[in-house]
């Protein structure tokens, strides 16, 4: 893993925040690196690719950020309604939910919208990719979880659920996976499609993260994380991360131990150490930061091992102010077209040639 990670963060202010986080260091310090106010409405959501990280807002609309040039990549433009949630599958594919009730499959590619679905009658509220690619979860407002095969962009599955739930999530393993109704957490199996328990949280659940196939970290609506063995069914330990609200978790792997951050309404993005074993201890503070704004959504990005260590051979080479204006002039607001097809596993099926458009030129498209 490369020495650093970034964390990036959206607010109820309209800003995306990025941290540069030193992991080679025995104090982890979070050092600012961007502050960008990206929209015209609050930062609903975000997600990081090992190159891309995606900001979505109530504003309707997406924007992409290249890390590894560090700036502003474009937008995307298709939902008629807030983004709801992001999720990408690997290098290759991002999946956005909105009100709309669309479900939209794209390609990091040419950030072509290969699927548009219309996933929900009322809104999308969360989306889980399968580690195949093969297969989707949705939560929506009309009181339905929905299984989507990737491979044809068809239902595959529809379960009533009799509640609108607001969050679901695939295990890292993909034999199981996690509905949240309110205070209320739904275990599933995948073999068998079937409710395997329930476990209650003292507070309405604001967001899950499976820290490794066994352990749930879930926040809640007050300043306490918990963690639940889902192998066990049971909560193994609780500890305060926060003085209020905690809105946002998530986690990465660092040697022997998973590293948790969390995100509050009180402005701190914290980072917990935590030990996975046969006796779980709550987890212990590494460092925080405070962004003195109301954080609403947190993703890390991760940068590859081979880019990181291109970086190092090329040396730390400064962007001029200029170079920056001259790639966002560059960017352009367009509403992508879409496909018919779309599939997750291979994209070397041979197509048409075609013209596209390129900086006002036209040239073949690849």
């Amino acid at each position: 893993m490369a020495a650093f990670v970034e964390l990036i963060a959206g607010c109820y202010e309209q800003v995306v925040f990025g941290y540069r986080v030193r992991t080679d260091q025995e104090e982890w310090r979070a050092k600012a690196d961007f502050t960008h106010h990206a929209h015209t409405a609050s930062v609903s959501a975000v997600a990081a690719s090992d190159r891309f990280v995606v900001t979505g807002s109530k504003d309707e609309t997406m924007l992409l950020y290249d890390m590894n040039k560090k700036v502003e990549h474009g937008a995307l433009l298709h939902h008629d309604g807030s983004i709801t949630c992001l999720e990408f599958y690997g290098a290759t594919h991002l999946l956005s939910g909105g009100e709309d009730g669309l479900l939209c499959v794209w390609s990091t590619k040419k950030w072509e919208c290969l699927k548009s679905i219309k996933a929900h009658k009322g809104h999308v509220t969360s989306l889980s990719v399968h580690p195949s690619g093969k297969l989707a979860l949705t939560v929506g407002t009309d009181k339905t979880l929905r299984t989507w095969n990737l491979i044809n962009g068809r239902s595959a599955f529809i379960r009533n659920i009799k509640q609108n739930a607001h969050i679901v999530r695939w295990s890292p393993d993909g034999e199981k996976y996690v509905v949240v109704i309110h205070d209320q957490l739904d275990l599933y199996d995948l073999q068998t499609a079937s409710l395997t328990s329930t476990l209650k949280n003292p507070k309405r659940i604001s967001a899950i993260n499976f820290v490794n196939n066994s352990i749930l970290a879930v926040a809640g609506d007050d300043e306490i994380v918990r963690l639940c063995d889902v192998a066990k069914e049971k909560w193994v330990c609780e500890f305060k991360a926060h003085e209020t609200r905690v809105k946002a978790v998530d986690s990465f792997k660092m040697d022997d131990d998973h590293v948790l951050v969390t995100a509050s309404n009180d402005g701190f993005i914290k980072m917990w150490k935590l030990r996975p074993n046969d006796e779980l201890e709550c987890p212990t503070l590494l460092g925080e930061v405070n962004t003195t704004a109301r954080l609403t959504c947190l993703a890390v990005w991760k940068p590859s091992t081979q880019r990181q260590t291109t970086e190092e051979e090329k040396g730390a080479k400064a962007t001029t102010s200029q170079e920056v204006a001259e790639a966002l002039l560059k960017t352009k607001r367009v509403r992508l077209r879409t496909h018919e097809e779309v599939i997750l596993e291979d994209e070397s099926n041979p197509k048409k040639k075609k013209k596209r458009k390129v900086d006002g030129k036209l040239e073949e498209a690849k």
